[in-house]
């Protein structure tokens, strides 16, 4: 695990490459076995792979969003605040967990932040994305994890740039 944790980084440019059906799987497994706060499990996972619909999903706020276009995949991570008070941090949990067994099969990802953000003047990105996918209401959607097979390296973070004065022992 922790070598998947010094070589993932973000991924935003990826090959022109479809992704296996045992790889969509095994990130459709990673997804629902994310731990949630007292197993109400609030998730929601909508895997797109529709190039239409994933250049519309790469439209869902002005920036930080457009490499979508580029993916073979794209995961939208929802919760129903509804059933769980931590469904942000449970939707959270998942969209990590989900670019990690991405990392552990060759995959890029790059996480795409939708919940606090807006489409435009009038829309935010979550409302734009309720209409265009059919997400109920009551369904928050928290954030696309974009994946695909990297076009890209990028070096992993060298250990002493890590910021380690932000780690406290007992006390703050």
């Amino acid at each position: 695990m922790i070598d998947l944790l010094r070589d993932r980084r973000s991924i935003r440019r990826y090959l022109d490459r479809q992704i296996e059906a045992e790889k969509i799987e095994l990130l459709r497994e990673a997804a629902l076995r994310a731990p949630s706060s007292r197993k109400i499990d609030p998730c929601e996972f909508i895997f797109v792979d529709d190039r239409a619909t994933l250049e519309k999903l790469a439209a869902c706020k002005p920036h930080g969003a457009a490499f979508l276009n580029g993916a073979a995949l794209g995961i939208v991570i929802c919760g129903d605040d509804t059933r769980s008070d931590v469904c942000v941090e449970d939707c959270s949990i998942a969209s990590i967990l989900i670019q990690m067994a991405a990392q552990s099969v060759g995959l890029g990802s790059c996480w795409i932040q939708v919940r606090k953000r807006m489409h435009d003047d009038h829309l935010s990105a979550e409302q734009y994305m309720q209409t265009l996918l059919g997400i109920p209401d009551h369904v928050r959607v928290e954030s696309i994890v974009a994946v695909g097979y990297p076009a890209e390296h990028r070096t992993p973070l060298p250990a002493e740039e890590l910021k380690t004065s932000k780690v406290h022992l007992n006390r703050f």
